[in-house]
């Protein structure tokens, strides 16, 4: 079941809540998780803890994280039937504004809150824990056109409408021995306020700091004859309906809209496939700042691909309802935990050690009353 709903919400409106319960977990998903191990056939990633007391926690935010979190909270609900979890998409935006207001107990963000934001959190210090990482794809609609490849200074030029046609001399130039279309491009963005956004504009304004001139945040200026869309899903969907489009997608969704996408130049001078495989390269060697936060963007390894996007999970420090707290750490817990053996089931990549243990680590900030 965890896999079928991953693979097949980018049909479904991205503001869609999804309850997970264990009444929710029928003997299909049962099944589907019962075969989940790291190896001898043994279980890993069943949330084996003391019963928790009933709680319901709600989160928002990152339609990027979204299908690792309906994963993980089908898998852990399964073990804690007490404890319910809703999580609904909208963007990075939404769930830090979410937070914000204590509208929610978990927010999802594919980037940490500006410093100059924190004080709109009326529940005190956060902590970020980061959960997965993965590539965020360049998809592209052309089906005569197999494989295409693009550097960072061309994918600038496509996004801010410097380049308009398919077979412009700076695509060319990344792609000689290809046959492409004078078809007219189409740019899709994300309508909301997205940390895929704010990922891969920073991409640009770090690999393409001359041909970049829209900025880096969760929304930027996009010219007015680009296409927007809701979430990543939607992106998505855009992309695989409208011919000549391109647009960016986490990989997730886009594999499981079929989609094709480019490989892209990395800091190294290599064209790399987005995979979970080049997305570890990405991490490895990765420094981690005291406050979890990491940048794997552009990062300089021969085989790392190169808009790998971190993704965290934002909690107040100080919990306030002692059975709600219990359940929201038991649940980072098994995030950082069983949970990382379902990343690689949803096209999502698991945390290394160096960022994984200083996470666990830091559970023991939270208070729980």
């Amino acid at each position: 079941m965890t896999r079928i709903l991953a693979r097949s919400r980018w049909l479904v409106p991205p503001l869609l809540v999804l309850a997970l319960a264990a009444a929710g977990c029928g003997s299909s998903s049962s099944k589907k998780s019962s075969n989940t191990s790291s190896g001898g056939g043994k279980t890993t990633t069943t949330a084996k803890e003391a019963a928790l007391a009933a709680a319901t926690l709600n989160g928002s935010g990152s339609t990027f994280q979204q299908p690792f979190n309906e994963a993980a909270i089908a898998e852990f609900v399964k073990g804690q039937p007490n404890v319910t979890i809703n999580y609904g998409g909208g963007g990075s935006g939404k769930g830090q504004t979410d937070l914000q207001g204590q509208l929610v107990d978990f927010a999802g963000s594919d980037g940490i809150p500006k410093p100059e934001t924190l004080s709109a959190y009326k529940g005190g210090a956060l902590l970020y824990f980061p959960t997965v990482a993965a590539p965020i794809t360049v998809p592209y609609n052309l089906p005569d056109v197999a494989k295409l490849q693009l550097s960072a200074d061309t994918i600038a030029k496509i996004f801010d409408r410097s380049v308009k046609k398919w077979d412009d001399a700076a695509i060319k130039a990344d792609n000689p021995s290809a046959k492409l279309p004078s078809t007219d491009i189409v740019v899709v963005h994300r309508s909301d306020a997205s940390g895929t956004t704010g990922n891969f504009t920073k991409y640009l304004t770090a690999a393409a700091p001359t041909e970049w001139k829209l900025g880096a945040d969760k929304t930027v200026p996009w010219p007015s004859d680009t296409q927007a869309a809701a979430g990543n899903p939607g992106v998505a969907s855009a992309v695989k309906s409208t011919p000549g489009a391109i647009g960016y997608v986490d990989y997730s969704d886009a594999k499981a809209a079929g989609l094709q996408f480019a490989s892209v130049k990395n800091a190294a001078g290599s064209y790399i496939v987005p995979s979970l495989d080049s997305a570890s390269a990405a991490l490895a060697g990765v420094t981690v700042a005291p406050d979890l936060s990491y940048n794997p963007l552009n990062a300089p390894g021969a085989k790392a691909y190169p808009i790998t996007s971190p993704t965290w999970v934002l909690v107040y420090k100080t919990q306030t309802d002692q059975a709600k707290g219990t359940a929201l750490k038991a649940f980072l817990k098994f995030l950082l935990g069983g949970g990382q053996d379902l990343a690689a089931g949803v096209d999502f990549a698991k945390l290394p050690d160096s960022i994984k243990t200083p996470a666990v680590a830091q559970l023991d900030q939270i208070v729980v009353p």
